[in-house]
């Protein structure tokens, strides 16, 4: 919709996503990230931590629960969504609003863990993944995010669950070259 602003927030759950369902039955995660901007002090010679971002965030549908299924507290995130703001009077007559981000797409950072991935049967989402898997458990899935090593291995004829190194794709996934040097 033109004139919402779309942001991306990579940060930490401060909780795990509360799950509630709307008078009509749709489902709603309501969770916390917390965003702390990280810089380097050349004095001290050591990495400082700025004021922390909380921003209170939502999810619908499908995508409510597949938060709820898979995202625990202290996970690293990457959100992408829209901001809406909210206006009321409280009991004290004073005029208040808050800032939410209205989750489009979430999913865990990489950049300190692994994930596993596994598509979900219902549901119209485009989701990657073993088709053939049943979604893990809530306690499962943080298993897998926090580097577990019992990852279930997929049927063979699965093209996802074959090795990076297999031609299954071309070249697509063989090994990189280094990362330049600078």
């Amino acid at each position: 919709m033109a004139g919402e602003t779309i942001i991306a927030v990579v940060g930490n759950l401060t909780a795990d996503p509360e799950l509630r369902s709307t008078k009509n039955g749709r489902s709603v995660a309501g969770f916390t990230i917390a965003s702390t901007p990280r810089t380097f002090d050349r004095q001290s010679q050591q990495w400082v931590d700025g004021d922390a971002l909380f921003l209170r965030c939502s999810a619908w549908g499908d995508l409510a629960e597949h938060c709820a299924n898979s995202l625990v507290k202290g996970m690293r995130v990457i959100a992408q969504g829209r901001l809406t703001q909210h206006s009321w009077e409280d009991e004290q007559h004073q005029k208040r609003s808050s800032v939410e981000l209205q989750v489009d797409e979430i999913g865990p950072s990489l950049r300190y863990a692994t994930a596993q991935v596994a598509k979900v049967q219902s549901g119209t989402a485009g989701a990657y993944g073993n088709p053939y898997a049943a979604p893990p458990s809530r306690n499962a899935q943080a298993s897998v995010y926090q580097g577990g090593a019992s990852v279930p291995q997929a049927p063979a004829d699965d093209p996802w669950g074959q090795p990076r190194d297999s031609g299954s794709f071309g070249s697509f996934g063989a090994q990189e070259p280094e990362e330049p040097s600078f």
